[in-house]
């Protein structure tokens, strides 16, 4: 048996019924790690003696027969944004490169308690600002298809590490597709929750009303099991919203058909850009939805192309707050100084990359006086029409199905130097987080030998709607079963 193609849901059947140990499990992912990240390079941190360690207490509570859960046992690992109490939580930036969190964050709390091994921290683009991970201050994580190309971003550690076979589950955090842009690039499943439904307690903060943590995986039904993990309320965080909990794997695993599902296909998303050979796959997606049941019928977002601009006024004025904490005075790096206004100069510029302090001068002078009516209060009224556009459409169709990103995965280095460029790879996710809404991105195709990504976008809270389809939509296609050689 080779433990390292099994889906997390197929290892958690052999686990429980002791097929296999969970001792042998990480060892498998492990090797795997050791073998194969020096050309990856998908993680920061690795705890190996502490992994093992959890290894085998697993494996004592499961020979006792004690209570466990789906993902007793489970290997994942976690982007680099997530507090981890006792191991480093860097960011990818200079500025926390030696910080250790005295708590876990909300979601590592509860993998924790479900029984989930951690196997280590992800590379990801300085505070998740980016869009290829070549904007951590560490190193540059490489596509597993395509060394030559990049990962995506900011999540591209955690996707390119379950690309390559390096953990099962990972998690990522998504504020403007940073989730669904790398999964598509790398060819794996990415979801972005609604805002609210997963707790960003010890998530450190890039854009606030944006920033949500989501799964990624090979398939959508590993989706569901870690979602069940994950989500609901959190009194620790003022954003977390107290909905019901579903389960989603119970409702994945009982889907049978669309018939009663009306797909929209928003026109403005198939327009300029869209690169042709993508266009015809999403036609061919289309298809394979339309033969589960589902209705197809064209919609418009009128307001969904000021998105993009929209967004690169929240964010980095969000981020500008946000940032501010990073003085040298209470914790991450400290270069001294003659005052303490010469110390938090010094320690800034020392501890920031040139992306991250491109977008806190950007969203310093939205927010400045004179110009936040301007830019920022625009651009949350902007937000506002978006948002309204997205819940009229919804009336008319239960999901929306878009490409994931215009481009297959560019090459390291040729938009490093062209920041706009850059930041148009999230032309088709950003509208989500903008509203607030869930989206997946599903492996769709190959083109050139590059993966491609499909997006479903559905209203609030309605993950059951988005996983139910992709997992539909999985069991007639076979490109997350692809792997990279």
């Amino acid at each position: 048996m080779d433990i390292l193609k099994l889906d997390a849901f197929e290892m958690g059947e052999k686990l429980r019924n002791k097929k296999i140990s969970v001792m042998e499990t990480v060892r498998a992912y492990l090797d795997r790690i050791e073998k194969n990240d020096n050309k990856i390079k998908a993680f920061i941190t690795l705890s190996p003696e502490e992994v093992l360690k959890t290894a085998e207490n697993t494996d004592k509570r499961l020979a006792k027969g004690e209570d466990i859960t789906p993902m007793t046992g489970i290997p994942i690992a976690l982007k680099d944004n997530m507090c981890t109490k006792g191991i480093k939580t860097t960011c990818g930036s200079r500025i926390l490169e030696n910080f250790v969190p005295p708590y876990d964050a909300t979601v590592v709390e509860k993998l924790k308690k479900a029984g989930a091994v951690i196997l280590g921290k992800t590379n990801m683009d300085e505070f998740a600002m980016g869009s290829s991970t070549e904007n951590s201050a560490f190193f540059k994580t490489k596509n597993p298809w395509d060394p030559d190309r990049v990962p995506g971003g900011s999540s591209g550690g955690s996707t390119a590490a379950v690309a390559s076979g390096e953990t099962l589950l990972a998690l990522g955090s998504d504020t403007g597709g940073s989730i669904r842009q790398p999964a598509a690039f790398c060819g794996v499943t990415g979801l972005k929750p609604t805002y609210g439904l997963v707790s960003r307690y010890g998530l450190v903060a890039f854009g606030s009303s944006l920033d949500q943590i989501g799964p990624i995986a090979r398939d959508t039904r590993d989706l569901a099991l870690c979602l069940d993990i994950i989500s609901g309320y959190d009194c620790n965080d003022s954003t977390s919203a107290p909905v019901d909990k579903k389960s989603y794997l119970e409702i994945v695993n009982k889907a049978k058909d669309l018939k009663t599902i009306k797909i929209g296909i928003p026109k403005e998303f198939y327009g300029e850009g869209l690169d042709e050979g993508i266009s015809n796959l999403i036609d061919e997606a289309k298809l394979v939805f339309a033969g589960l049941g589902a209705e197809i019928k064209e919609v418009s977002l009128p307001t969904v192309e000021y998105s993009l601009p929209a967004y690169y006024i929240i964010a980095p004025s969000e981020a500008s707050s946000n940032l501010a904490r990073y003085d040298g005075c209470r914790y991450g790096l400290r270069i001294e100084g003659k005052n303490v206004e010469e110390m938090t100069s010094l320690s800034r510029k020392a501890g920031f990359g040139d992306e991250v302090k491109r977008r806190i001068i950007i969203g310093t002078y939205s927010l400045s006086s004179g110009y936040y009516d301007a830019y920022y209060l625009k651009a949350q009224k902007v937000r506002t029409l978006i948002k309204q556009d997205f819940e009229r459409v919804f009336k008319e169709c239960d999901l929306l199905l878009t490409p994931s990103t215009p481009t297959t995965a560019f090459r390291i280095g040729e938009k490093s130097q062209d920041p706009l460029s850059m930041y148009l790879s999230d032309i088709y996710t950003v509208a989500v987080n903008m509203a607030g809404l869930p989206g997946i991105s599903i492996p769709c195709g190959f083109l050139e030998g590059l993966p491609v990504g499909l997006q479903l976008i559905s209203s609030a809270f309605r993950e059951d709607l988005l996983l139910q389809s992709g997992w539909l939509y999985q069991l007639q296609t076979t490109h997350h079963h692809r792997l990279p050689v």
